[in-house]
Parts: C-alpha cells; sequence; structure tokens
C-alpha cells in the first residue's frame, strides 16, 4: 500500500471531450489519480450535440485507406490511430455495454444511433473507478505542474505531476471549444497553426434570380470535382444545399480543406459540377439529339435529362446561352458546370476546426516539447479530416496516446 502511495501521481486533464476522457481513463487505469477540469457545467457537450442526427463514432474501411482521410497529416496520426483504430474503438464501446452495427455508407453507428447512453455508461464507469470532475473551470494561466483556473469568478490553483490539454479546436465556441487556449500555449513558446474553418460551407456570389427563387433548394445526384496542385482529380458524389450566399451540406464539406488552401493561396477557390454522374458525356449527347421544334429550354432539358429547378439555375449561373448551341457544347457544360467560392463560413458556425498545436511542437506522445510533462490530445493539435466518424476516432486515438505518453513520463519521473 505504501509502494502503491508513492508511485500515486495527481494529473490534471483540461477537457472533458472524447479526447480528455479517454486520456482520463487510461490514466487513471495505471492507478494514478486523475482530476478532469472544464468550462462547460457538463461533459462532452459538443459529443452530444453531433449525435442528435445520429452518432457516427467511427468508420469500417481498411485502415490503409482510413488513415489517408487526415491528408497530409496521416503519417503524424499513424502513431496513435494504428495503436487505437476504428476495430479497438468498436471493442472498446462494446465494454461500455453498447452495441454498434455499419450502416450502408460503412460508417459505424451505436444500435441505438444514440450518444447520450455510450456517455451515461462511460462516465459512470470513469467516476467509479475514481476520476473526479470539476465543472464550471476556464483555464487562465498554465505551467509545467500547475494550472490556474477561474471558478465562477474566483481563482482556483491546481498542482499536478502532469496534464492533459485537450480542449477542442473553435468550432461551435458555446458548447467549450472556444480556442481561448490558443494564445496562453503560444506566449509559452508552443508553434501553434492558426484555427479555421473544416467541413464547412462556403460563400459564392450568386445572381439575385438564384439568391430569391432557389436559396435553400437541394443538390442532389451530382458529383464534385476539384483538381489538386499535383494535377490528380479528387471526384465524389453526393449531395448539399443551395443557400442564398453559397452552399452547404456533406458534399461540399468533404471538399473544405481543399478549397479553404486555394482561397488561401489565392483568395479564390473553384470546383466543377457534373449534374449527370450516372451517365457518360456520349449518353448524355444521345438524349440530348432528341430535339422538339419550339420547345422551351426548360422544358427541353426537363424532357430529355430531368434537368430542372436550381441545376438549370446554376448551369445558366455558370454558361452565357451560346454555351448551349449543340447538344455537344450543352452535354459538356453539364457535365462540368464550375462554381467558385470566396470565403469559409465563421469558424463558429462549422463542424469542425483545422489548425491547433503543431507536430514540431510535440513528441512521438503528444508531449508538448517546451513543457515536459503537459500533452496534448484531440481537436487542438493540428489535423483534420472530413466527417464519417473520422474525427471522433482521431480524437480518441489522440487521447489514448496522450495517457500512454503520461504514464511513461511518470514512471520516468518515479525512477529519478
Amino acid at each position: 500500500m505504501q509502494k502503491a502511495l508513492q508511485t500515486q501521481k495527481t494529473v490534471v486533464v483540461v477537457g472533458a471531450g472524447p479526447a480528455g476522457l479517454m486520456a482520463a481513463e487510461g490514466i487513471c487505469a495505471a492507478g494514478h489519480q486523475v482530476h478532469v477540469y472544464d468550462a462547460k457545467p457538463s461533459a462532452c457537450r459538443k459529443f452530444l450535440l453531433a449525435g442528435v442526427g445520429g452518432m457516427n463514432i467511427t468508420h469500417s474501411e481498411a485502415y490503409p485507406d482510413f488513415i489517408q482521410r487526415y491528408y497530409d497529416k496521416a503519417e503524424w496520426l499513424d502513431t496513435a490511430i494504428r495503436q487505437f483504430n476504428a476495430d479497438a474503438l468498436c471493442e472498446w464501446i462494446h465494454g461500455l455495454g453498447i452495441e454498434t452495427f455499419v450502416g450502408t455508407s460503412g460508417r459505424v453507428f451505436p444500435k441505438d444511433m444514440k450518444a447520450a447512453p455510450l456517455l451515461r455508461n462511460w462516465l459512470k464507469r470513469l467516476r467509479d473507478a475514481g476520476v473526479q470532475f470539476h465543472m464550471r473551470h476556464k483555464m487562465t494561466c498554465l505551467s509545467a505542474n500547475q494550472v490556474v483556473f477561474d471558478h465562477v469568478g474566483e481563482s482556483v490553483v491546481v498542482q499536478a505531476d502532469a496534464i492533459v490539454l485537450a480542449m477542442g479546436g473553435a468550432s461551435w465556441p458555446k458548447l467549450g471549444s472556444d480556442g481561448a487556449w490558443l494564445p496562453l500555449l503560444s506566449e509559452k513558446g508552443v508553434v501553434v497553426a492558426p484555427l479555421q474553418s473544416a467541413n464547412c460551407g462556403f460563400y459564392s456570389e450568386w445572381s439575385e434570380h438564384l439568391k430569391t427563387k432557389f436559396a435553400g433548394s437541394p443538390l442532389k445526384d451530382v458529383a464534385f470535382s476539384f483538381t489538386l496542385a499535383d494535377g490528380n482529380v479528387v471526384t465524389k458524389k453526393g449531395e448539399c444545399i443551395v443557400t442564398h450566399d453559397g452552399m452547404e451540406g456533406s458534399l461540399i464539406y468533404a471538399f473544405s480543406k481543399y478549397l479553404r488552401d486555394g482561397i488561401n493561396s489565392s483568395g479564390q477557390s473553384s470546383l466543377l459540377m457534373d449534374f449527370l454522374p450516372l451517365q457518360s458525356e456520349a449518353q448524355v449527347i444521345k438524349k440530348l439529339r432528341n430535339t422538339k421544334p419550339k420547345e422551351s429550354f426548360s422544358k427541353y432539358l426537363k424532357r430529355t435529362l430531368s434537368i430542372t429547378g436550381v441545376k438549370t439555375a446554376l448551369l445558366h449561373e455558370s454558361f452565357p446561352k451560346e454555351a448551349f448551341q449543340t447538344p455537344e457544347d450543352l452535354a459538356r457544360c453539364l457535365k462540368a458546370v464550375p462554381v467558385c467560392f470566396y470565403k469559409t463560413k465563421p469558424i463558429e458556425e462549422v463542424i469542425s476546426t483545422a489548425g491547433g498545436v503543431c507536430e514540431t511542437s510535440v513528441d512521438e506522445t503528444l508531449m508538448l516539447n517546451v513543457m515536459p510533462g503537459v500533452f496534448c490530445a484531440g481537436e487542438m493539435l493540428d489535423w483534420e479530416a472530413p466527417t464519417g466518424g473520422y474525427l471522433l476516432t482521431a480524437c480518441f486515438a489522440t487521447g489514448h496516446l496522450a495517457a500512454k505518453g503520461v504514464r511513461d513520463f511518470l514512471v520516468r519521473s518515479t525512477e529519478c
């Protein structure tokens, strides 16, 4: 007992989201006392909101494809995600008494599609294990072994043998992830990339006709294509919404990194829309050759290809009438309708953020190089991923890796 007390350390976890709770669980399992602090009245508020429409926890695709969803950060995150991949995450969920299933898209969900039962079981297990929670504590100052919080207007100073920071990015700030930690770390010498909108909608300049008649219209059964700097083309099928000032929805979110990077580089970015992705250009031309005298252009499109509404409006938005002189010309237009964007939607309105603590600022276990004993996890690290369970998987996985880093650090500290 005396030996156990000598080796037991006190660890503070700042942030009660998935990454923070996963870190707390791993550290507590090693016999250390864990205190979780969060600025909000309850844990995992963003996690619960994300689960309202169906809790997509991870994705079932093969690992080589899975890890590439993290773009240029794939190699960096491989260490964390390989140790706690989608299969391990599902097994962990099953250990909480929650069954999962794989949807037709390959996405993995809890059987009842809800986040609340999973979180309820998890919090009970953490509390039963001895993890202590301190809510309404907002971090205001940080050092290698001390955290200062504001708690209902009073300053609270907490000492710790190790610290895990898991405070999220800056999306949905009302739920707690407001990015206020960024200047606190920057002034300590931590290299931090600016936080930017990810999985977001974009602004475009529509005509008054499109704004008035088609704002809020769904754009279904389309494919978007974006040409990368190396000449490779990324193409995805799906749907989105045409808003009065741009586009929102899952398909446009899937291109958010490419479009945002293009806007950052040149002030604008564009992609091509294929309104008939299931038909070849030759098939489209054949149908368009079935003309009728004195038939209006809109009726012609509707009769031959079922092109109506917002698709017709976007076609006119992008091309002059002279571009539709022949079936061949019109088919080329329908298969490659350009749309240009000039700005991302505000960071407080988006699903997630890019930017954060850079790879160069942490070691292989996510400990800050300039602050030994302080670890980072989750969305406050500089990575991004599309929706589809990839965001949550990386949050869980980096929390798991940070826990390992804390355990190893505390062992080294005890030996010294």
